[in-house]
Formats: structure tokens, C-alpha cells, sequence
């Protein structure tokens, strides 16, 4: 599991961390949740092309809180 996706996935996966933990407003954060969600589907894929059923299990679960945080963050009206 070191080849280009998973490198990808691994850069993707910092810089949406890193958007997250900045707070920086709403739309930030979601963008943050966007970007996890892409890198979650790009390691499922590679979880499941190299036989790691752990990592392709932990990120199919990420990728639903992801979406979660996707949804509250840029879709639902916030509550004022």
C-alpha cells in the first residue's frame, strides 16, 4: 500500500484534517468534510484492491460521518 492513491489519499487526508481543526467558519469546515469524503472513497478503493479489509471497513464507516458532516456543514440551513 504505497503507491500513488494511497499517497494521495494519505496528503488528501491531512489537508481536511487540517481545514477542520482551523475552524475558520462553516464553508471551510465543510470543504474539510468534502475533502475527507473523497479520500475515504479513494481508500476504501485502495483497501479493497490490496486485500485490507481493516482500512476499507474503517473509511466505508468514515465515509458516512463525513457525509454527515458534508450535509451540516454546507447543506442544512443552520439554526439560528
Amino acid at each position: 500500500m504505497e503507491g500513488p492513491i494511497e499517497w494521495i489519499a494519505s496528503i488528501g487526508t491531512i489537508i481536511a484534517a487540517r481545514l477542520i481543526a482551523l475552524d475558520m467558519g462553516r464553508r471551510l469546515t465543510g470543504w474539510g468534510f468534502v475533502l475527507f469524503t473523497a479520500v475515504s472513497i479513494i481508500w476504501i478503493y485502495s483497501g479493497l484492491n490490496e486485500n485490507a479489509m481493516p482500512i476499507a471497513a474503517m473509511n466505508l464507516v468514515l465515509l458516512v460521518i463525513n457525509a454527515w458532516g458534508v450535509w451540516r456543514y454546507l447543506i442544512r440551513k443552520e439554526r439560528l
